[in-house]
């Protein structure tokens, strides 16, 4: 991995790590790399923070130095960009956002002619001229222009997945006060239901704030109140989509592709009898794939690496367990309000429940510690004796009955620390344990 792109895109604090001179600098590396001679097409979207507007504007600049033509989406979800790249016919798509992340932060996402984030080969050619390398002088200037139809299009696109609904389902949905703000009224309207939405009133500093796939609480105090059926909530570029079923119960993405391959497999769809997770996907999950004659495939964490292996072998469900969900006969990235228009469908199909829905899978309980360390030691912790003596005590006192996963953060200075067992108190005492180690060697 390059010194900026990350599991995602580059990533980063707004006027620190992402200035609007590198945002500018981007673009134009960006035309240059995937430009060539050819005339540049180029469509930016964005999610709902502050900074949105301003680096988008310097990323436009960027593009137009090379002569681009530039088509503002202004805010919509991350995998708007991924689909009206191709519906479109633009050369590439990029995406203004960090995701999850508090409003500070900010980051850009690439897309490619087909909608598929851009792999490590391209973005590293990129990352040269952002460090350093020139980009060549040219005497082309590019234009701009805002596009006025790209929300309705893409929630048009949406809809058509839509198969019988049942339009009586009470549903509430958690905008996050991010991108699904632009499009999730209207999602709902054209499916015919009432859905109570909740932090979808954005002022550029609130997303994610105690809102969204990150902060469940507000939405499962909301589905009791109102006793609702469901519970969706989207995160800040809504690429991601948790659910909470009519007990007030989360439902993860581990438990959503469960949901989902079951449907598939029952209905001869699934293609190559496969479900591609990664290797954080919870232990239920794996234990749910064996159960039901279903092969895993396990990949590294980001859905660009889920959906890679999806390209290379043709299959067509994955995600993580963060609710990034891929479904490939409809999308080329992880798309929350395309994963929760499928989980409805199958809820009006089989006219059960969320929560018996989701009790196909059994969740093993799961600790997920983050240690903020120096960004130099995402390298240097593997080869720690410490640390590793330290990993390797937990192991052994699991017995095989559960697991234990250290990696480094892609977009940000953290070591994650996930052990899965059989006992949560015992697990979070063995996490805190590995945690405490690497702090104090590493920690900042």
């Amino acid at each position: 991995m390059g010194k900026l792109f990350g599991t995602d895109g580059i990533r980063g604090i707004v006027g620190e790590d992402l200035t609007h001179e590198l945002a500018m600098k981007v673009g134009e590396a960006a035309a240059y790399v995937l430009g060539g001679k050819k005339d540049l097409v180029v469509l930016i979207g964005r999610d709902t923070r502050i900074s949105g507007q301003m680096l988008a504007s310097a990323l436009s600049a960027g593009f137009m130095s090379q002569g681009a033509k530039v088509i503002d989406l202004g805010v919509v979800p991350t995998p708007a960009v991924s689909y009206l790249v191709k519906k479109y016919g633009a050369s590439m798509g990029a995406m203004i956002s960090a995701s999850h992340n508090p409003a500070e932060y900010n980051g850009i996402k690439l897309f490619n002619n087909e909608g598929f984030k851009l792999p490590d080969a391209t973005e590293n050619e990129i990352e040269k001229y952002l460090l350093g390398k020139a980009v060549p002088a040219t005497t082309k200037v590019g234009t701009y222009e805002m596009c006025e139809d790209a929300v309705e299009d893409y929630v048009n696109h949406i809809v058509e997945t839509a198969e019988n609904i049942n339009t009586k389902l009470k549903v509430v949905v958690d905008c996050a006060n991010g991108s699904a703000s632009a499009t999730a009224p209207l999602l709902f309207e054209q499916l015919g239901m009432d859905a109570t939405l909740i932090n979808f009133e954005y002022d550029g500093y609130n997303i994610n704030d105690k809102a969204g796939s990150t902060h469940l609480e507000g939405l499962i105090k909301q589905v009791k109140k109102l006793k609702a059926d469901v519970g969706i909530a989207y995160d800040g570029d809504a690429d991601r989509c948790l659910m909470i079923d009519e007990n007030g119960n989360e439902v993860d993405g581990d438990q959503i592709m469960a949901i989902s391959t079951l449907d598939l497999k029952k209905n001869g769809k699934l293609t190559n009898n496969t479900l591609v997770g990664t290797v954080m996907s919870n232990l239920g999950l794996v234990k749910f794939c064996e159960a039901n004659d279903v092969h895993f495939e396990a990949t590294k964490v980001g859905d660009r690496y889920v959906l890679e292996k999806m390209l290379e072998c043709n299959f067509i469900v994955g995600g993580e367990q963060s609710g990034h969900v891929i479904y490939k006969n409809f999308a080329n990235t992880g798309d929350g309000e395309l994963t929760s228009v499928q989980i409805l469908n199958i809820l009006s199909k089989e006219g059960k429940k969320l929560s018996e829905l989701a009790s196909v899978m059994k969740r093993y309980p799961q600790v997920l510690l983050n240690v903020k360390v120096r960004e130099e030691a995402k390298g240097q912790y593997e080869n720690d004796s410490q640390v590793t003596k330290a990993i390797k005590d937990v192991e052994k006192a699991l017995n095989g009955e559960g697991r234990v996963l250290i990696r480094p953060s892609g977009t940000e200075a953290l070591i994650r620390v996930m052990i899965e067992g059989l006992d949560q108190d015992d697990i979070n005492k063995k996490a805190k344990k590995i945690a405490d180690v690497i702090e104090k060697k590493f920690g900042i």
